[in-house]
């Protein structure tokens, strides 16, 4: 695989209609919510496991694309993986005396794990295969204009116990988002990339994942939510010809439609001519 010699900026658009695109736990579930402008918040952990999903549907465990980070995984039984392949002995919470070694065992996590290469991992646990800074990274998810969460009311008509049986119906809730057009920006490092071994086709996995991450992540909470537009700036330069918020500065978000919004149809989006020189912009979606 080519190694990455350029950085890539990018600004995502998802909207969520009638779900919860992240619920927050200490708060019963409830759509995560700045508390200053009512605005909707996805966190980059969220937005990041749905990527790690899709890879893992995608690829299949196929060499180089395992995914380090997933429900139920023990780290540290995937932290030995590295040492049995290079025929070492792990010492609790050390890494290997020789450097070479040391490296050696990052090394193999990254080429190994797509996940790590690509957001990096803390893996200096009992079985020590040390620090990786991961290339890419999220900001935070924003809804364009603040939100409104709906509580509705939810019946079940099964029992658990047959004591129960006779007992009226369990009643429950859910929040829902009516309708929400979110915003995420993103950054990719062509200098921790070189380190990571994180490539120019970890680059177009990553675009396929954003592009299709929801496609396999229906569930009640979240049963329509879609990536709507993805905005890619790539550099000339592996350091950069331009700050990333001039990038992000030039994608607008426009209302065409008063009234609350309820459809990706009640916004346009639309890029300013005048990038910066060095820096090409591609439209996805």
């Amino acid at each position: 695989m080519s190694a990455l010699t350029h950085r890539y900026d990018f600004v995502l658009f998802f909207d969520v209609q009638n779900g919860n695109p992240n619920g927050d736990p200490d708060a019963g579930n409830m759509p995560r919510i700045d508390p200053e402008t009512g605005h909707g918040i996805v966190t980059d952990v969220c937005l990041k496991r749905k990527v790690r999903n899709y890879v893992e549907l995608a690829k299949e465990g196929a060499t180089g694309f395992r995914i380090y980070v997933q429900e139920k995984a023990v780290l540290n039984e995937r932290n030995a993986e590295a040492y049995t392949a290079l025929n070492l002995k792990p010492e609790a919470k050390k890494l290997p005396k020789k450097e070479e070694d040391a490296r050696a065992v990052t090394r193999w996590m990254c080429d190994n794990f797509y996940d790590i290469r690509t957001f990096g991992a803390v893996m200096s646990t009992e079985v020590n295969c040390g620090q990786v800074r991961g290339p890419v990274q999220f900001t935070f998810a924003r809804s364009e204009e603040a939100i409104v969460p709906a509580e509705v009311s939810i019946t079940r008509m099964a029992v658990t116990n047959m004591k129960d049986r006779d007992n009226e119906r369990t009643m429950g809730r859910k929040f829902i988002v009516p309708y929400g057009l979110y915003r995420v920006e993103g950054f990719i490092s062509a200098p921790l990339a070189e380190k990571t071994g994180f490539s120019e086709a970890d680059v177009e996995l990553l675009w396929e994942s954003l592009i299709n991450m929801f496609e396999h992540d229906h569930s009640a909470a979240r049963s329509k939510m879609s990536s709507r537009k993805l905005f890619v700036f790539k550099h000339e330069k592996r350091m950069g010809n331009a700050p990333a918020q001039t990038l992000f500065d030039l994608v607008q978000c426009q209302r065409v439609t008063e009234g609350p919004a309820r459809s990706f149809a009640d916004y346009r989006l639309c890029l300013l001519d005048r990038c910066p020189e060095g820096v090409t912009v591609q439209e996805k979606l």
